[in-house]
């Protein structure tokens, strides 16, 4: 009896153990761990996370409003929404971020660039890094409000290159050259940094701002210290109101602080709308009409509203990982993990519990990124200092959802400028640091890359 009841003892010990393990990793197929939903539909983007108040709900709700909101210039008789301009990238949030969902790169001539906007500069005099450029500032706008001429269109040509896999196997990729025409105010320096960046996926990050810094840099070895070829660096950013430099978590170059200072700068950078983080218009001593455009108050919008779009981008829910075979789930991960793609993709994280949010404190989440900065190689530099990136360094991007995003946008355009049509394509542009794991990848048999390709648009 004795014996017996050891057994019994022993092996609900061990199941307990098991069960206190899996709730310390959390599950892969609930990515974003207790705030998880369920939807793999066009609308897969844009629910609350699934554990919200009724607090959190309400702001989302208005948050909600604020980013599908076309905002129309000044004076209007609604001035809540007024403010416009007088240079912009868009009208309103969603219409670069379509149903909180990735943007379209430019396809063709004549099309404007909504959603892709091209950060610009030239070096610096005393070679300290990169200065605004001369009458256009750090951003190309093309669009403007009635009465402001906008500041340049972007023309696009694609140079093919096609290469080969070890085993045969044929491939194309799509380099994009972009040029601009209809200068309205002057000529571009001969040194001009260009640097397009396309309007990404917003769920999920509100726990990627959750994750505690000091988790984030245990990763970091810019100098390479171990000598496995990988070089995660922190871009250090300077809060505008503190006076004092921060991580940087989000953008392609890491270079804002958290979401507040990102939609801050995005309201008044793609919008032309003012608060109180960012206060002033871009117009160059050049444009004059737009110096003398009607503003729409002093800030354009309020602390409360910016708050609750704040909030919005905070808990903007990530869906299920989608379900595959045991088996080919099980290959795909440990395919991706041999060709060492975890090295930059970091699978899993625990979020702090000093979130303003409590719903997002201590959600084991799996976003597959390290939240730093990589050098990616030649082939995708900008060679635009960014802060303390480099022209070619990038921020991991989060690799949860990717699968959605043909559902939810219709395409699956990736890296900064969506030049890639898939996830190999993306892979195969990858260099630099990335160099050993894209080789690995194509030295993989033909089937086995189908594999981890399926395993990745399951995240």
């Amino acid at each position: 009896m004795f014996k017996r009841n050891s057994f019994f003892l022993i092996a609900g010990v061990l199941l307990f153990s098991a069960t206190l393990i899996a709730a310390e990793t959390g599950d892969p197929l609930q990515p974003g761990g207790k705030t998880t939903v369920k939807i793999s539909t066009v609308n897969s983007f844009s629910l609350p996370i699934k554990n919200a108040s009724n607090e959190t709900r309400k702001r989302f709700a208005i948050g909600n409003a604020l980013f599908n909101q076309n905002w129309v210039e000044a004076p209007a008789s609604v001035d809540l929404f007024d403010g416009l301009g007088p240079l912009i990238n868009a009208q309103s949030c969603s219409g670069c971020h379509f149903k909180d969902g990735r943007a379209n790169p430019l396809e063709k001539n004549g099309d404007v660039a909504k959603g892709l906007l091209f950060r610009i500069s030239q070096p610096a005099a005393d070679g300290s890094g990169a200065e605004p450029v001369p009458a256009y500032g750090d951003q190309i706008q093309p669009l403007a409000i009635l009465g402001v001429d906008p500041e340049a269109k972007v023309t696009v040509v694609y140079e093919k290159i096609k290469g080969r896999f070890p085993d045969g196997e044929r491939f194309e990729l799509l380099k994009p050259a972009y040029q601009f025409k209809d200068l309205k105010y002057g000529p571009l320096p001969k040194n001009l940094q260009v640097s397009p960046r396309i309007a990404p996926a917003m769920v999920g990050l509100g726990l990627l701002e959750a994750i505690d810094e000091k988790e984030i840099l245990k990763n970091a070895d810019p100098e390479d210290k171990n000598k496995d070829g990988i070089s995660g660096s922190a871009n250090w950013i300077l809060d505008p109101i503190k006076n004092k430099k921060y991580l940087g978590r989000f953008g392609w170059k890491a270079n804002q602080i958290d979401l507040h200072h990102q939609n801050s700068a995005a309201f008044n950078g793609d919008l032309g709308i003012t608060s109180s983080l960012f206060p002033k218009q871009h117009c160059a001593s050049v444009q004059t009409a737009c110096l003398k455009a009607i503003t729409g108050g002093e800030p354009e919008i309020s602390d409360e509203n910016m708050k609750s779009v704040t909030v919005y981008t905070q808990t903007l829910a990530v869906p299920e990982a989608r379900k595959l075979e045991k088996e080919i789930r099980d290959q795909g991960e440990k395919l991706f993990a041999e060709a060492q793609c975890a090295s930059c993709h970091t699978p899993s994280w625990k979020t702090g519990n000093t979130h303003d949010l409590k719903e997002l404190r201590n959600q084991w989440i799996y976003p597959y990124t390290d939240m730093l900065l990589h050098d990616m190689g030649e082939e995708l530099a900008d060679h635009r200092p960014d802060g303390e990136a480099n022209g070619k360094q990038w921020r991991t991007p989060p690799l949860w959802g990717l699968g959605l995003i043909p559902s939810v946008n219709g395409h699956l355009r990736l890296l900064h400028d969506g030049r890639a049509r898939g996830i190999q394509e993306a892979i195969l542009w990858h260099s630099g640091e990335a160099s050993g794991a894209k080789k690995k990848y194509m030295d993989l048999p033909r089937k086995q890359r189908a594999v981890l390709i399926q395993f990745v648009e399951s995240l």
